[in-house]
C-alpha cells in the first residue's frame, strides 16, 4: 500500500470498506446516495478532504455501471434528453470545486441539507411538486444548483432526484438517468479535484480500494431494486433522501 493507505489503521480501513459497501447497496436500490453515505460515514473517522477523495472513483465506476445497465443506446438517449442539465451542472461543478478549501464545512452541509429536507417533508405531507412537462429554465436552475454543491461537496444527488421525482420519472428511467447524470458529473468531479489537489498520488490508492466494496454493494442493491414496484421505489427514494437531508442538517448545525 502506498500514500495515505499506509497511515490508516486496520480498523479505519475496515470501517471505510463497510461504509462503501452500505453506500453501494443503497445506491443499487434507489439509484443515488453513495456519495452522501461515503462522505457522512468517512467524515466521522477521517479528515473531510480524504473522505471527498475516497468517494471519487467509487462514484465514477458505480454510476458508469448504472448508466449502462440497459445498454449504451439508452444511456445516450438519456444524455441527449438532459443535455441542458448536464452542461449547466458541469460548468458550475468545475467552478465551485475550487471552494472546497475555503468554504466552511458547516455552511456547505446546510446548503445541501436544508432544501432537501424541506422538499421531502412536503412530499411526505402530500404536497407534491409535479412538472407536467420539462422546463428549460427549471432544468438549468436545478442543474446549476446540483453542480454548485457537487463541486465542493461531491454530493449532487438530492436536487437531481428531487427534479426527477417532480417529473414523475418511471423507476427504470430514473435509475438510468441518474446513472448518466452522476457518471458525467463524477468525471467532472474527478477532473476538478485533480486540479484542486484533493485527488493526488497519496489519496488515489484509497479511492481505488473503495471501488470493490462499493460495487459489491451495487450488486446486492440491484437485486433488491428488481423486486420492488414503482410505489415502493418512490417511498424508498424519499426515505433515503429524508435521512440524508436530516443527517446533513445535523452535521451542519453541530459541526465544529
Amino acid at each position: 500500500m502506498i500514500g495515505i493507505m499506509s497511515s490508516l489503521s486496520p480498523v479505519e480501513l475496515a470501517l471505510a470498506f463497510g461504509i462503501a459497501l452500505v453506500a453501494g447497496t443503497v445506491k443499487g436500490l434507489v439509484g443515488f446516495a453513495l456519495p452522501m453515505i461515503v462522505v457522512s460515514g468517512l467524515g466521522m473517522i477521517l479528515p473531510p478532504e480524504l473522505a471527498l477523495a475516497g468517494l471519487i472513483l467509487p462514484t465514477l465506476v458505480a454510476n458508469a455501471a448504472q448508466a449502462l445497465r440497459q445498454g449504451p443506446a439508452a444511456a445516450l438517449a438519456s444524455t441527449r434528453r438532459f443535455a441542458l442539465f448536464l452542461s449547466v451542472g458541469g460548468v458550475f461543478l468545475l467552478a465551485s470545486a475550487q471552494l472546497v478549501r475555503v468554504l466552511p464545512v458547516n455552511v456547505m452541509l446546510l446548503l445541501i441539507g436544508v432544501p432537501v429536507t424541506l422538499f421531502v417533508l412536503l412530499q411526505l405531507l402530500g404536497i407534491r411538486f409535479h412538472l407536467a412537462a420539462p422546463s428549460a429554465r427549471i432544468e438549468a436552475a436545478v442543474g446549476a444548483f446540483a453542480g454548485a454543491i457537487g463541486g465542493f461537496s461531491g454530493i449532487w444527488g438530492p436536487p437531481t432526484v428531487a427534479y426527477l421525482t417532480a417529473l414523475n420519472t418511471p423507476k427504470a428511467d430514473q435509475m438510468r438517468v441518474q446513472g448518466v447524470v452522476y457518471c458525467l458529473g463524477a468525471v467532472a468531479l474527478m477532473i476538478a479535484h485533480v486540479g484542486s489537489g484533493v485527488l493526488n498520488a497519496e489519496t488515489l490508492p484509497f479511492s481505488v480500494a473503495l471501488v470493490i466494496p462499493a460495487m459489491l454493494g451495487m450488486w446486492l442493491g440491484g437485486r433488491l431494486h428488481d423486486r420492488i414496484d414503482q410505489t415502493r421505489f418512490r417511498r424508498a427514494t424519499l426515505l433515503v433522501l429524508l435521512l440524508a437531508g436530516l443527517n446533513l442538517v445535523r452535521r451542519g448545525l453541530f459541526f465544529s
